[in-house]
């Protein structure tokens, strides 16, 4: 895979309208080949979630034996006035959690995305740019693999404790949300201040990432 040069539009036949692209970079310490043999170079979705996970049906699958077989999900929905795609974040694992833009989110929390965002589980780091199209009949997600990390920040600011509890319960604190889809009409919710803490990063994307 190649590394994205400026900026990519892609417009659906039958509207002529652009998509929103979702650049994403990987980047996993062990740099197995196998790790990354599923990810494709470019995939097209329409507007139901995109599902990251170990499991044959995962539209990014990932071959890593502490990942869930749904491990987190990437959810379009549109604003209460708004004409353009939003997207959230939704850990899905009930074993572990994922670290985003500072905040730790474990089951069924979620977590609203900037343009450029943050994100490590698994061992896996994941930086996603997101940039807007007018489109709302589905997005592009453009994959790249990184080989020098991505994020650069204290280990102790990616909590993957529960990872090692026994029962797959949450933690005392957290309020996982409901569960199911939220829709083309309503956000997000937030994640419950047990679900992890801001913190601050220590420094920016690496300069490979493009976006």
């Amino acid at each position: 895979m190649s590394d994205v040069e400026g900026p990519l539009t892609v417009s659906l036949p039958s509207t002529e309208r652009a998509l929103t692209v979702l650049h994403v970079s990987l980047y996993h310490a062990e740099q197995d080949p196998a790790t990354f043999a599923k990810v494709p170079p470019q995939l097209q979705h329409g507007t139901s979630p995109l599902l990251v996970g170990r499991a044959p049906d995962a539209h990014l699958q990932l071959q890593l034996p502490r990942l869930s077989r749904r491990h987190l999900s990437l959810e379009p929905y549109r604003e209460k006035g708004s004409t353009l795609l939003t997207f959230c974040l939704k850990a899905l694992s009930r074993r572990g959690c994922v670290w985003v833009n500072g905040l730790t989110l474990r089951f069924l929390e979620q977590l609203p995305l900037s343009p450029v965002n943050r994100v490590t589980f698994s061992g896996v780091q994941m930086v996603v740019c997101i940039e807007g199209g007018t489109s709302l009949e589905g997005f592009v997600c453009c994959f790249h693999l990184s080989p020098s990390p991505l994020i650069h920040r204290l280990q102790a600011e990616e909590t993957d404790e529960w990872e090692s509890t026994s029962h797959g319960q949450p933690p005392p604190g957290s309020r996982p949300q409901a569960p199911g889809h939220q829709g083309f009409l309503h956000g997000p919710s937030l994640p419950s201040p047990g679900g992890g803490a801001e913190t601050q990063l220590q420094k920016e994307i690496s300069d490979s990432v493009l976006c």
